[in-house]
């Protein structure tokens, strides 16, 4: 299956559907006729013109005001690849690495970057044949573009830095040399136009997204099947309640809620308590509040990837060249940390209905174990999930409220974009361990409230956990079950 690069709305949905079934991807006639037209306007403008172009014709950053002769055009953009490629700490995934490979080559397919079109086919090949550079967490502000990242990312099209291939981390001229490819001599302004832009952060971001629709929708799952553990009542979730405070949210949910335990015996059981805590009553809300975040931000998140965001920006057309700053990671920062709050709320709330589940209530033994005090059963995996949401508090503290000045102040503001989208993906996984700790405990109580069943929904959910993990009568290693739990999550879809 083939994906072709062109100037068609891209969608995460798109992207999700590529990346998880194997796409291979490909530049249309379109966008090569597009990257061709505006490298030879750019070359034809370099000729015709004595004026400075930004980048193209002069320095970087605070070296603006410094030109550079014809023949040394391209030594000045490999320099900066080099002289950029500064990161530090651990690895990004290889998953979002191959990402950022497919979001560069569809930036720059737009003809407003000014380069080559065997660097973009290059990039196509890297993705393709699972070339996958070694690129690093730390070291981009989110403002020149993600410009340590992606000189990383970008460094092995000259032959330079180390690859991931074949699950083995080679240098990047060991694997050109296996496939016969030459490295790529770097015309005026590529080093620039790949270095600038985005994709580092929307990678993260759309890749975190993705994640956080999926927990979203497992979160109302999970969350149906601790109703009924907890013998939780249905009024909460009664369509008139939410129709006279209509957020689309929160009116989903409770939706989705009344269709997952349609047919619950529990539920039609009589109920003696008269209301449920906040962690359940509320779900509607709480979910419905990250739902319409996660919504809000994939909009932010499909405009970017639909975007030229290098500089400066080149338009054949009106022969202009202009220095600007789509590089600026400042609309996708906020995003990514309004995100961040939103899926760590998920966590928030599921691990206040372990606590409840565990906590002896409404017949469920303590801990909910049979022989409580021989045995301490559920009472550490909730001990855990606070651990986790109590991390997650602290690193939703929003990184784009920050800006520290950088190339003796030319770049004076920066969005902090990286450390967002990088602290989002931590909020994900965290979110989902406890998501799974909560399964966990959902269905270890489930089985305390037999011979009553669940929907045929929860139940089928419950029936396919019970085959990788099991009931737990008496102590066992605990940590197992729960990498098994959150690779549960990974591997199944819900559905009603």
């Amino acid at each position: 299956m083939i994906h072709y690069i062109n100037a068609d709305h891209l969608t995460i949905a798109r992207v999700e559907e590529i990346l998880t079934k194997g796409y291979k991807l490909a530049l249309s006639d379109d966008a090569k006729h597009r990257i061709n037209h505006c490298r030879e306007y750019l070359d034809k403008k370099m000729e015709n013109t004595e004026q400075p172009i930004y980048g193209v014709t002069t320095g970087f950053g605070s070296l603006c005001n410094i030109s550079v002769d014809k023949e040394n055009l391209s030594t000045l953009q490999k320099n900066l690849m080099m002289s950029h490629a500064c990161g530090t700490g651990a690895r990004v995934p290889v998953e979002i690495v191959k990402l950022m490979l497919f979001l560069k080559a569809q930036s720059l397919s737009y003809g407003h970057s000014g380069v080559q079109l065997i660097t973009v086919e290059r990039l196509v090949e890297m993705f393709n044949n699972n070339i996958i550079p070694v690129v690093y967490e730390q070291g981009s502000l989110g403002a020149s573009g993600d410009l340590s990242p992606l000189a990383h990312m970008c460094l092995p099209l000259i032959g330079l830095g180390h690859v991931e291939f074949e699950g083995e981390v080679v240098e990047s001229n060991v694997v050109m040399e296996k496939l016969g490819w030459e490295p790529i001599k770097l015309c005026s302004k590529e080093g620039l136009a790949l270095l600038n832009g985005t994709q580092f952060m929307s990678a993260y971001g759309v890749y975190s997204l993705i994640n956080a629709q999926r927990l979203s929708r497992w979160a109302d799952y999970i969350g149906a099947m601790s109703i009924d553990a907890f013998d939780g009542r249905m009024d909460p979730f009664e369509h008139n309640v939410h129709a006279i405070r209509p957020h689309n949210g929160q009116i989903e949910t409770a939706r989705n809620i009344r269709e997952i335990l349609k047919d619950s015996e529990i539920t039609k059981q009589p109920k003696k308590h008269v209301q449920d805590p906040y962690s359940f009553r509320c779900i509607p809300q709480v979910h419905g509040a990250s739902k319409d975040t996660i919504a809000y931000v994939a909009s932010v998140l499909e405009t970017e990837i639909n975007s030229a965001t290098d500089n400066p920006t080149i338009f054949p057309d009106t022969d202009e060249v202009i220095s600007a700053g789509n590089f600026h990671g400042q609309p996708i920062a906020l995003a990514m940390d309004f995100l961040a709050i939103a899926v760590a709320e998920l966590g928030n709330i599921s691990e206040r209905r372990i606590y409840r589940i565990i906590s002896g209530a409404r017949n469920l033994p303590p801990f909910l174990v049979a022989n409580p005090g021989l045995n301490s059963g559920f009472m550490i995996p909730q001990y855990t999930a606070a651990s986790i949401v109590s991390q997650s508090k602290g690193l939703c503290w929003p990184a784009s409220c920050d800006s520290i000045p950088s190339s003796q102040g030319q770049e004076d503001h920066v969005s902090m974009g990286s450390n967002a989208a990088t602290k989002l993906w931590k909020v994900v996984q965290n979110t989902e361990r406890v998501l799974a700790i909560e399964l966990m405990n959902s269905a270890q109580a489930l089985e305390f409230r037999r011979p009553l069943k669940s929907s045929k929904t929860i139940e089928a959910i419950f029936c396919e956990y019970r085959k990788l993990v099991p009931f737990v009568d008496n102590d066992m290693v605990m940590y197992p079950h729960i990498a098994t739990s959150v690779k549960f999550l990974n591997e199944h879809e819900p559905s009603c």
